[in-house]
Protein backbone atom coordinates (compact mmCIF):
# COMPACT_ATOMS: atom_id res chain seq x y z
CA UNK A 1 0.00 0.00 0.00
CA UNK A 2 1.53 3.79 -0.52
CA UNK A 3 2.21 5.02 2.46
CA UNK A 4 0.26 8.28 1.72
CA UNK A 5 -2.98 7.31 0.58
CA UNK A 6 -5.35 4.82 3.59
CA UNK A 7 -8.72 5.95 2.75
CA UNK A 8 -9.66 5.65 -1.06
CA UNK A 9 -13.09 6.62 -2.68
CA UNK A 10 -15.23 4.51 -5.08
CA UNK A 11 -17.99 6.46 -6.83
CA UNK A 12 -20.08 4.69 -9.14
CA UNK A 13 -20.72 0.45 -7.49
CA UNK A 14 -22.54 -0.71 -10.66
CA UNK A 15 -21.89 -3.80 -12.71
CA UNK A 16 -17.72 -3.55 -12.89
CA UNK A 17 -17.61 -1.19 -10.00
CA UNK A 18 -18.43 -3.34 -7.46
CA UNK A 19 -16.63 -5.88 -7.82
CA UNK A 20 -13.32 -3.33 -8.49
CA UNK A 21 -14.53 -1.56 -4.94
CA UNK A 22 -14.11 -5.05 -2.98
CA UNK A 23 -10.82 -6.06 -5.03
CA UNK A 24 -9.15 -2.44 -3.61
CA UNK A 25 -11.06 -2.97 -0.43
CA UNK A 26 -8.83 -6.26 0.19
CA UNK A 27 -5.72 -4.49 -0.12
CA UNK A 28 -6.55 -3.21 2.95
CA UNK A 29 -7.42 0.33 1.73
CA UNK A 30 -10.45 2.11 3.95
CA UNK A 31 -13.13 2.47 1.59
CA UNK A 32 -15.97 5.08 1.27
CA UNK A 33 -18.23 4.79 -1.25
CA UNK A 34 -20.87 6.83 -2.98
CA UNK A 35 -24.15 5.89 -5.52
CA UNK A 36 -26.78 7.48 -6.96
CA UNK A 37 -28.76 4.21 -5.75
CA UNK A 38 -27.96 3.35 -1.72
CA UNK A 39 -29.57 0.56 -1.96
CA UNK A 40 -27.96 -0.99 -4.66
CA UNK A 41 -24.69 -0.64 -2.44
CA UNK A 42 -26.33 -2.17 0.93
CA UNK A 43 -24.31 -5.49 0.73
CA UNK A 44 -20.94 -3.03 0.14
CA UNK A 45 -22.13 -1.09 3.25
CA UNK A 46 -22.43 -4.18 5.31
CA UNK A 47 -19.29 -5.59 3.97
CA UNK A 48 -17.75 -2.84 5.61
CA UNK A 49 -17.14 0.50 3.34
CA UNK A 50 -18.63 3.60 4.58
CA UNK A 51 -21.53 5.31 2.98
CA UNK A 52 -21.53 8.90 2.24
CA UNK A 53 -24.58 10.63 1.37
CA UNK A 54 -23.05 13.28 -1.29
CA UNK A 55 -20.09 13.02 -3.61
CA UNK A 56 -18.72 15.70 -1.72
CA UNK A 57 -18.46 14.81 1.89
CA UNK A 58 -16.84 11.44 0.32
CA UNK A 59 -13.65 13.82 -1.25
CA UNK A 60 -13.04 15.58 1.83
CA UNK A 61 -12.38 12.63 3.76
CA UNK A 62 -10.47 10.25 0.80
CA UNK A 63 -7.04 10.48 -0.37
CA UNK A 64 -7.61 8.95 -3.59
CA UNK A 65 -11.14 8.87 -5.07
CA UNK A 66 -11.82 6.56 -8.21
CA UNK A 67 -14.77 6.72 -10.22
CA UNK A 68 -16.51 4.87 -12.02
CA UNK A 69 -20.05 6.19 -13.62
CA UNK A 70 -22.02 6.33 -16.97
CA UNK A 71 -21.83 8.94 -19.42
CA UNK A 72 -19.32 11.86 -19.62
CA UNK A 73 -21.95 14.08 -18.94
CA UNK A 74 -21.88 12.14 -15.26
CA UNK A 75 -18.02 12.52 -15.08
CA UNK A 76 -18.26 16.32 -15.99
CA UNK A 77 -20.96 17.26 -13.21
CA UNK A 78 -19.36 15.23 -10.71
CA UNK A 79 -15.65 16.86 -11.01
CA UNK A 80 -16.40 20.37 -11.98
CA UNK A 81 -18.47 22.51 -10.40
CA UNK A 82 -19.21 24.23 -7.32
CA UNK A 83 -19.97 20.55 -5.87
CA UNK A 84 -17.48 18.67 -7.37
CA UNK A 85 -14.86 16.56 -6.10
CA UNK A 86 -12.09 18.96 -7.48
CA UNK A 87 -13.49 21.78 -5.58
CA UNK A 88 -13.62 19.35 -2.26
CA UNK A 89 -10.85 17.37 -2.70
CA UNK A 90 -7.76 17.44 -0.11
CA UNK A 91 -5.14 19.15 -1.68
CA UNK A 92 -3.44 16.57 -2.98
CA UNK A 93 -5.51 13.83 -3.12
CA UNK A 94 -5.36 11.70 -6.12
CA UNK A 95 -8.61 11.57 -8.43
CA UNK A 96 -8.62 8.67 -11.11
CA UNK A 97 -11.91 8.32 -13.43
CA UNK A 98 -12.18 4.92 -15.01
CA UNK A 99 -15.39 5.96 -17.13
CA UNK A 100 -15.09 5.37 -20.41
CA UNK A 101 -15.49 9.27 -21.51
CA UNK A 102 -13.94 12.33 -23.65
CA UNK A 103 -10.43 12.73 -23.74
CA UNK A 104 -11.16 15.88 -24.05
CA UNK A 105 -13.00 16.07 -21.10
CA UNK A 106 -10.14 13.94 -19.38
CA UNK A 107 -7.76 17.10 -20.06
CA UNK A 108 -10.44 19.71 -18.77
CA UNK A 109 -10.52 17.86 -15.27
CA UNK A 110 -6.79 17.59 -15.41
CA UNK A 111 -6.19 21.10 -15.54
CA UNK A 112 -8.61 22.25 -13.47
CA UNK A 113 -7.29 20.02 -10.70
CA UNK A 114 -3.96 20.94 -11.43
CA UNK A 115 -4.26 24.51 -10.66
CA UNK A 116 -5.51 23.22 -6.99
CA UNK A 117 -2.76 21.47 -6.58
CA UNK A 118 -4.98 17.93 -7.14
CA UNK A 119 -3.60 14.98 -9.27
CA UNK A 120 -6.17 13.55 -11.59
CA UNK A 121 -5.70 10.43 -13.75
CA UNK A 122 -7.74 9.13 -16.58
CA UNK A 123 -7.80 5.50 -15.96
CA UNK A 124 -10.55 3.71 -18.36
CA UNK A 125 -10.77 -0.55 -18.42
CA UNK A 126 -11.48 -2.67 -20.47
CA UNK A 127 -12.52 -6.11 -19.76
CA UNK A 128 -15.54 -6.76 -18.33
CA UNK A 129 -17.86 -7.62 -15.84
CA UNK A 130 -15.32 -11.27 -16.37
CA UNK A 131 -12.28 -8.88 -16.00
CA UNK A 132 -13.45 -7.04 -13.28
CA UNK A 133 -14.77 -10.09 -11.18
CA UNK A 134 -11.56 -11.24 -11.23
CA UNK A 135 -9.30 -8.33 -10.88
CA UNK A 136 -7.56 -8.69 -15.13
CA UNK A 137 -8.98 -5.44 -16.44
CA UNK A 138 -6.40 -3.86 -18.67
CA UNK A 139 -6.09 -0.42 -17.45
CA UNK A 140 -4.98 2.70 -19.96
CA UNK A 141 -4.03 5.79 -17.97
CA UNK A 142 -2.91 9.46 -18.83
CA UNK A 143 -1.49 11.52 -16.54
CA UNK A 144 1.61 12.72 -14.76
CA UNK A 145 4.41 9.48 -13.75
CA UNK A 146 4.67 10.36 -10.31
CA UNK A 147 1.03 10.68 -9.69
CA UNK A 148 0.39 7.55 -11.89
CA UNK A 149 3.19 5.26 -9.69
CA UNK A 150 1.61 6.83 -6.21
CA UNK A 151 -2.29 5.02 -7.33
CA UNK A 152 -0.54 1.94 -8.83
CA UNK A 153 -0.78 -0.27 -5.96
CA UNK A 154 -4.44 0.65 -5.93
CA UNK A 155 -4.95 0.04 -9.82
CA UNK A 156 -2.96 -3.21 -8.98
CA UNK A 157 -5.54 -4.56 -7.04
CA UNK A 158 -7.99 -4.33 -10.34
CA UNK A 159 -6.39 -5.22 -13.20
CA UNK A 160 -3.12 -6.89 -14.84
CA UNK A 161 -1.88 -5.10 -17.51
CA UNK A 162 -1.49 -1.47 -16.11
CA UNK A 163 -0.23 1.44 -18.82
CA UNK A 164 0.46 4.84 -18.53
CA UNK A 165 -0.06 5.93 -22.26
CA UNK A 166 0.89 9.40 -21.57
CA UNK A 167 -0.32 12.36 -20.75
CA UNK A 168 -3.89 13.92 -19.67
CA UNK A 169 -6.60 12.26 -22.29
CA UNK A 170 -4.41 9.49 -23.43
CA UNK A 171 -5.66 7.02 -21.30
CA UNK A 172 -9.08 8.13 -22.96
CA UNK A 173 -8.01 7.89 -26.32
CA UNK A 174 -6.70 4.56 -26.08
CA UNK A 175 -9.76 2.99 -24.69
CA UNK A 176 -11.14 4.52 -27.86
CA UNK A 177 -8.71 2.30 -29.80
CA UNK A 178 -9.34 -0.22 -27.73
CA UNK A 179 -13.73 0.58 -28.54
CA UNK A 180 -12.95 0.89 -31.93
CA UNK A 181 -11.79 -2.96 -32.62
CA UNK A 182 -14.22 -4.08 -30.82
CA UNK A 183 -16.66 -2.93 -32.60
CA UNK A 184 -16.03 -3.58 -36.05
CA UNK A 185 -14.71 -7.33 -34.32
CA UNK A 186 -18.28 -7.91 -33.27
CA UNK A 187 -20.25 -6.99 -36.38
CA UNK A 188 -17.75 -9.77 -37.47
CA UNK A 189 -18.08 -12.15 -34.79
CA UNK A 190 -22.29 -12.19 -35.24
CA UNK A 191 -22.13 -12.56 -38.88
CA UNK A 192 -20.09 -15.09 -38.76
CA UNK A 193 -22.79 -17.54 -36.67
CA UNK A 194 -25.69 -15.88 -38.55
CA UNK A 195 -23.53 -17.41 -41.46
CA UNK A 196 -23.24 -20.81 -39.70
CA UNK A 197 -26.47 -20.84 -38.48
CA UNK A 198 -27.73 -20.95 -41.93
CA UNK A 199 -25.59 -23.26 -43.22
CA UNK A 200 -26.63 -25.92 -40.76
CA UNK A 201 -23.51 -26.21 -38.53
CA UNK A 202 -23.54 -26.70 -34.87
CA UNK A 203 -22.48 -23.32 -33.37
CA UNK A 204 -20.63 -24.45 -30.46
CA UNK A 205 -18.25 -27.00 -32.92
CA UNK A 206 -18.10 -23.90 -35.01
CA UNK A 207 -16.71 -21.65 -32.35
CA UNK A 208 -14.34 -24.19 -31.10
CA UNK A 209 -12.84 -24.43 -34.98
CA UNK A 210 -12.92 -20.54 -35.23
CA UNK A 211 -12.07 -19.35 -32.06
CA UNK A 212 -8.45 -21.22 -31.90
CA UNK A 213 -7.27 -19.85 -35.52
CA UNK A 214 -6.40 -16.73 -36.76
CA UNK A 215 -10.10 -15.42 -36.28
CA UNK A 216 -9.48 -15.82 -32.37
CA UNK A 217 -10.91 -12.59 -30.63
CA UNK A 218 -12.11 -12.18 -26.94
CA UNK A 219 -15.25 -11.30 -28.05
CA UNK A 220 -15.18 -14.40 -29.54
CA UNK A 221 -14.45 -16.66 -27.01
CA UNK A 222 -16.11 -14.53 -24.45
CA UNK A 223 -19.05 -13.37 -25.65
CA UNK A 224 -19.95 -15.53 -28.71
CA UNK A 225 -21.14 -18.62 -25.92
CA UNK A 226 -23.83 -16.25 -24.50
CA UNK A 227 -24.82 -15.64 -28.08
CA UNK A 228 -25.59 -19.11 -28.97
CA UNK A 229 -27.02 -19.72 -24.96
CA UNK A 230 -29.36 -17.15 -25.85
CA UNK A 231 -28.20 -14.93 -23.14
CA UNK A 232 -28.08 -11.65 -23.58
CA UNK A 233 -27.78 -9.60 -19.86
CA UNK A 234 -25.36 -7.21 -19.48
CA UNK A 235 -21.60 -7.36 -18.73
CA UNK A 236 -21.25 -4.36 -20.68
CA UNK A 237 -24.27 -2.28 -21.95
CA UNK A 238 -25.37 -1.67 -25.07
CA UNK A 239 -26.32 1.89 -24.22
CA UNK A 240 -22.87 2.98 -22.72
CA UNK A 241 -21.24 1.04 -26.28
CA UNK A 242 -23.01 3.62 -28.12
CA UNK A 243 -22.11 6.51 -26.03
CA UNK A 244 -18.15 4.98 -26.59
CA UNK A 245 -18.72 5.01 -30.84
CA UNK A 246 -19.81 8.46 -30.18
CA UNK A 247 -17.40 10.09 -28.33
CA UNK A 248 -14.49 8.02 -30.53
CA UNK A 249 -16.18 9.02 -33.87
CA UNK A 250 -16.37 12.39 -32.96
CA UNK A 251 -12.66 12.63 -31.62
CA UNK A 252 -11.70 11.08 -35.14
CA UNK A 253 -14.00 13.70 -36.75
CA UNK A 254 -11.79 16.45 -34.61
CA UNK A 255 -8.49 14.42 -36.06
CA UNK A 256 -10.33 14.22 -39.69
CA UNK A 257 -9.80 10.58 -40.16
CA UNK A 258 -12.90 8.60 -41.26
CA UNK A 259 -13.88 5.35 -39.36
CA UNK A 260 -16.30 3.54 -42.14
CA UNK A 261 -16.10 -0.07 -39.99
CA UNK A 262 -17.34 2.00 -36.54
CA UNK A 263 -19.66 3.85 -38.37
CA UNK A 264 -21.59 0.72 -39.14
CA UNK A 265 -21.21 -0.55 -35.97
CA UNK A 266 -22.93 2.12 -34.31
CA UNK A 267 -25.63 1.98 -36.88
CA UNK A 268 -26.11 -1.41 -36.30
CA UNK A 269 -26.00 -1.08 -32.49
CA UNK A 270 -28.47 1.93 -32.48
CA UNK A 271 -30.86 -0.33 -34.67
CA UNK A 272 -30.96 -2.91 -31.67
CA UNK A 273 -31.01 -0.49 -29.16
CA UNK A 274 -34.18 1.28 -30.78
CA UNK A 275 -35.26 -2.36 -30.59
CA UNK A 276 -35.80 -2.42 -27.13
CA UNK A 277 -32.53 -3.42 -25.67
CA UNK A 278 -30.41 -0.99 -24.83
CA UNK A 279 -29.98 -2.34 -21.33
CA UNK A 280 -28.75 -5.66 -22.77
CA UNK A 281 -24.94 -6.34 -23.23
CA UNK A 282 -23.33 -5.81 -26.02
CA UNK A 283 -23.32 -9.78 -27.55
CA UNK A 284 -27.47 -8.60 -28.36
CA UNK A 285 -25.91 -7.09 -31.45
CA UNK A 286 -27.05 -11.08 -32.24
CA UNK A 287 -30.47 -9.77 -32.38
CA UNK A 288 -29.49 -7.52 -35.33
CA UNK A 289 -29.72 -10.18 -37.47
CA UNK A 290 -31.66 -13.05 -35.43
CA UNK A 291 -34.94 -12.50 -33.68
CA UNK A 292 -35.88 -15.87 -33.37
Amino acid sequence: MHTSISKVGFIGTGVMGRSMAEHVMKGGYELHIYTRTKSKAEELIEGGMRWHDHPEELARECDAIITMVGYPSDVEELYLGERGLIAHAKPGAYLIDMTTSSPALALRIYKEAKSRGIHALDAPVSGGDVGARNAALSIMAGGDEHAFEAVYPILERMGGQILLQGGAGAGQHTKMANQIAIASNMVGVCEALIYAKHAGLRLDGVLQSISTGAAGSWSLSQLAPRMIAGNFEPGFYIKHFIKDMGIALQSADEMGIELPGLALARELYQRVADAGFADKGTQALYLAWDQG
